[in-house]
């Protein structure tokens, strides 16, 4: 039971992570950018950024 209830938190936290935009970023490539509201009536796709 012990295992099975950290193993649901742990999957919880990181599904939270992953829907609240998180972003991992690496050193150097390509970034993932979640689409956000950008002002009045504006939607700014999900993009990627390259640094």
């Amino acid at each position: 039971m012990g295992r099975t209830k950290i193993f649901l938190c742990t999957a919880l936290l990181a599904a939270t992570a992953a829907l609240s935009g998180c972003i991992v970023v690496p050193a150097r490539g390509r970034v993932w950018v979640p689409g956000y509201w950008s002002g009045p009536h504006v939607w700014v796709e999900g993009h990627y950024r390259y640094r």
